[in-house]
């Protein structure tokens, strides 16, 4: 999907300010922290499937949701959506509003796909 100029230099801002994760980076904070994993992507996306074990709070609805789904600020998340721009996005906000062990995954559920990790389809 191509993205208007306007929103990848918006994404682009976020990443200066946030930190990404790949795929390889993930599978080591999954054994040492266990992150949560969190799909921002649209609800008919991730009804096409999502990464095993991913809560689902898009983009949209995210910051209302945040501390009811994960009460602690220190918590390692791990945003993900299509290929990595919105996460950044969500990233961003969540440092903003005091998540501090916040990360945005390198290539989104693509790269998640492409490294054949396991997915979820909702029944």
């Amino acid at each position: 999907m191509a993205h208007s100029e306007g929103f990848q230099k918006l994404a682009a801002d976020a990443k200066t300010r946030i930190k990404e994760i790949s795929i390889d980076g993930l599978t080591a904070l999954e054994i040492s922290q266990k992150p949560a994993i969190i799909d921002v992507r649209e609800e008919s996306e991730w009804n096409e499937g999502h990464a095993e074990g991913a809560i689902h709070l898009s983009r949209g609805i995210i910051e209302q949701k945040i501390e009811e789904a994960i009460a602690d600020p220190n918590t390692p998340i791990v945003c993900y959506c299509g290929g990595g721009n919105r996460s950044a996005l969500v990233a961003d906000s969540l440092q903003q509003i005091g998540y501090t062990n916040v990360y945005s995954l390198e290539g989104g559920f693509r790269a998640w796909k492409e490294a054949e990790l396991p997915i979820t389809k909702p029944e």
